[in-house]
C-alpha cells in the first residue's frame, strides 16, 4: 500500500482506529479494570468499551559478547532456554511488548543456518551446533508469541569478527569462505559494504530468516562502515581500494564518500523491498547513531555518521526504506549539545512518510553512579518526552540486562509508573496486509447462553486474525485480554460477571476491524442475545 492510498479517508480511518487498541502482555487473562460507564447491565451503548494504549516498548537482547543471552559461552541447553525464558518472562512482567533479539553479531548464527555458521556466543567453537541441538531463533520466536511479545531478529549487516571473540573461524565463515571480501581493520573483521557480494550475502542470510521464521521485524543496529579507528591520533582509512577501484573502472561517477553511502543505500533498500515481498507484515527497522549530523538541529554537536559511517539514516526515512527508525538518543534531557527532546523533535520533524519513531534509550546507564550513568527517574522523564512528542510512540532499551540487574530500583519505577498498564505495537497501516475481518458472535450449539458460558467467534470471511482484542465490561470497570487468532470459543474470565463483551479482530499490522459488542445476561436475566456492531472507528 502506498503513502497515497492511505491518506485516503477509508485507510486514515482504519489508521485511527489501529492506534487505540489496547495490548495484553501475559499468557493468561490480564484483570486490569478501568473506570466503566455508568449504565445499566443489559444497556451497554455499541462500542463503549474505552480506548486503550497503543506504543512500542521494546529491548535489545544481545548476544555479541554474551551482554545479555546467553550469560556465557557453551551453556547447556536447558541452560540457555531457562535463561531465555526468564528474559522474556521478565519482559512480560515489566508490560514490555517486543524483544529484538541479536541473531546475527559477526557473519555467524544463533539460529540454524546453512550459510553461515553457528557463533560462539552461543556453543563457545564457532561452526558447533548445541547439543542437545536446538534452534534458538525458532524457540524464542513460539515463547516470545505465548507470551503477546513481538519478536524481532537483530542483524549486524558488515561486521565479520569482533575483537573479544576467543574461537577459530569456522570453514564457512566468510572470512575463510571468501577472504577477498573481508578486511582487516584495527582489531575487527569487516566485511567490504562496496563489494556487491557483501550485499548479496546480507540479502541472502536475511531473507532466508524471514522465511523460515515466524519473526514480526527484522532489524539493524547503527554499524554500516566501522566506527573510524586511529593511529598515531590520525584516522585510519577504511582498506576499500580495491573495491573503489573496480567502481570507477567501470565507469562509476560518484565521488568515494559518495559511493560509500550509496553502498548502505543499496543494502537498506533492497532489503526493505524484499523483505515485503516475501512477507509484507515482517516490520524493517534500523537504530542508526543517534546524531544525523553535527548541527542538525543547530545546537547539536558530536560525532557524525553521515560522513563516518557513510549512513545516511534521513534518507531512509524519508524514501520509506524503513519501517520503523530508532535513532539510539543515548544522552539525558539535560544534555544541551545532544539534548533528547531536541534531537527527538528533529527526528520527527524528518519524518514525512510518517513512519514509526521509536528512540532508542541508554537505559544501562540509568540507576548507576558511574561517570555517563543518570538517575532513574532521568530514564522516566524520557519516557515522558517521548509521549510528549507528536510522531514518536514508543522506546526501545538497551539492554535486557539493565531490567536483570534492576539496579536503582529501575523496574519498580517503571511498573509504577509509565508501564503501569500494558499497551499494544502501533500499528502499520502501510504495510500491504489484508484489513482484517470482522468479527461475529455465534451461541453455543445446543445452549442457552449465559455468563458463565462462552461464545463462539468466527469472521465474515475465510481467514483467521492474527489475535482477538477483548474487553469485558463490569459492573467495576472493564477487563482486558488478547487471544491468538485461532482461538474459536471465549469465556468471561473467572469470577468475573461481564454485561457486554467486545471484540476486535487485528491483523499481522497491528491493524484492528470494527468491533462487535454483544450484552452478555447476569444471572436470572432473560435477555441474552443482543448483539450490535460499531463503526470502524475510534478505537
Amino acid at each position: 500500500m502506498t503513502m497515497a492510498a492511505c491518506a485516503q479517508p477509508r485507510s486514515r480511518l482504519r489508521w485511527l482506529l489501529a492506534r487505540l487498541v489496547c495490548a495484553v502482555v501475559a499468557t493468561g487473562t490480564l484483570a486490569e479494570a478501568q473506570p466503566a460507564p455508568s449504565t445499566t447491565t443489559n444497556a451497554a451503548p455499541v462500542d463503549s468499551a474505552p480506548a486503550v494504549p497503543r506504543e512500542f516498548r521494546g529491548v535489545w537482547v544481545a548476544s555479541v559478547a554474551n551482554i545479555d543471552w546467553p550469560s556465557a559461552r557453551g551453556l547447556s541447553t536447558a541452560a540457555q532456554q531457562a535463561e531465555l525464558l526468564a528474559l522474556l518472562d521478565r519482559a512480560v512482567a515489566l508490560r514490555l511488548n517486543a524483544v529484538i533479539l541479536q541473531v546475527r553479531p559477526a557473519a555467524d548464527a544463533l539460529y540454524a543456518s546453512s550459510i553461515e555458521p553457528w557463533s560462539e556466543y552461543l556453543t563457545g567453537t564457532q561452526g558447533k551446533a548445541p547439543s542437545p541441538f536446538w534452534d534458538p531463533l525458532a524457540f524464542a520466536v513460539r515463547e516470545a508469541h505465548a507470551r503477546q511479545l513481538e519478536l524481532h531478529a537483530w542483524f549486524n549487516p558488515y561486521r565479520a569478527k569482533q575483537p573479544g571473540a576467543k574461537s577459530r573461524l569456522a570453514k564457512s565463515h566468510i572470512a575463510r569462505r571468501s577472504p577477498a571480501l573481508v578486511k582487516t581493520y584495527g582489531e575487527y573483521l569487516w566485511m567490504d559494504p562496496g563489494e556487491p557480494a557483501v550485499r548479496a550475502r546480507t540479502v541472502r542470510v536475511v531473507l532466508d530468516v524471514v522465511q523460515r521464521y515466524d519473526i514480526d521485524g527484522v532489524h539493524l543496529d547503527d554499524y554500516f562502515y566501522p566506527y573510524p579507528e586511529a593511529r598515531n591520533g590520525r584516522e585510519v582509512p577504511f582498506p576499500d581500494d580495491a573495491s573503489w577501484k573496480r567502481y570507477r573502472a567501470k565507469g562509476g561517477t560518484l565521488v568515494r564518500d559518495a559511493w560509500r553511502r550509496r553502498n548502505v543505500d543499496l543494502l537498506i533498500e533492497t532489503l526493505h523491498d524484499r523483505i515485503h515481498d516475501l512477507k509484507p507484515w515482517v516490520k524493517f527497522g534500523i537504530s542508526p547513531f543517534g546524531i544525523w549530523r553535527p548541527g542538525y538541529p543547530a545546537q547539536i554537536r558530536g560525532f557524525d555518521a553521515y560522513d563516518k559511517l557513510y549512513a545516511d539514516a534521513r534518507k531512509w526515512l524519508q524514501e520509506g526504506w524503513v519501517d520503523y527508525i530508532t535513532p539510539q538518543l543515548y544522552w539525558p534531557t539535560t544534555k544541551v549539545e545532544q539534548a533528547y527532546p531536541v534531537l527527538l523533535q528533529w527526528w520527527s520533524a524528518e519524518n514525512t512518510q510518517g513512519r514509526h519513531l521509536w528512540p532508542g534509550n541508554f537505559t544501562s546507564r540509568a540507576g548507576g553512579s558511574s561517570t555517563g550513568d543518570f538517575p532513574v527517574s532521568e530514564l522516566v522523564e524520557q519516557i515522558r518526552v517521548t509521549r510528549a512528542q507528536s510522531g514518536a510512540t514508543g522506546n526501545v532499551h538497551f539492554s535486557m540486562k539493565s531490567f536483570v540487574v534492576n539496579r536503582g530500583g529501575l523496574n519498580d519505577s517503571l511498573q509504577a509508573g509509565p508501564y503501569t498498564e500494558p499497551a499494544l505495537v502501533p500499528a502499520s497501516p502501510w504495510l500491504a496486509v489484508k484489513a482484517p475481518a470482522m468479527p461475529v458472535f455465534r451461541r453455543p450449539a445446543g445452549r442457552r447462553t449465559t455468563n458463565t458460558d462462552g461464545v463462539e467467534l468466527v469472521v465474515t470471511k475465510r481467514t483467521t486474525p492474527w489475535q482477538w482484542l477483548v474487553q469485558f465490561r463490569t459492573d467495576s470497570g472493564w477487563v482486558r485480554t488478547l487471544l491468538p487468532g485461532t482461538a474459536t470459543h471465549l469465556t468471561a474470565p473467572e469470577g468475573v460477571q461481564a454485561s457486554q463483551v467486545t471484540v476486535r479482530a487485528l491483523n499481522r499490522a497491528g491493524v484492528a476491524s470494527a468491533p462487535v459488542s454483544r450484552l452478555m445476561p447476569v444471572p436470572g436475566s432473560k435477555a441474552t442475545t443482543t448483539t450490535t456492531r460499531g463503526a470502524a472507528g475510534g478505537r
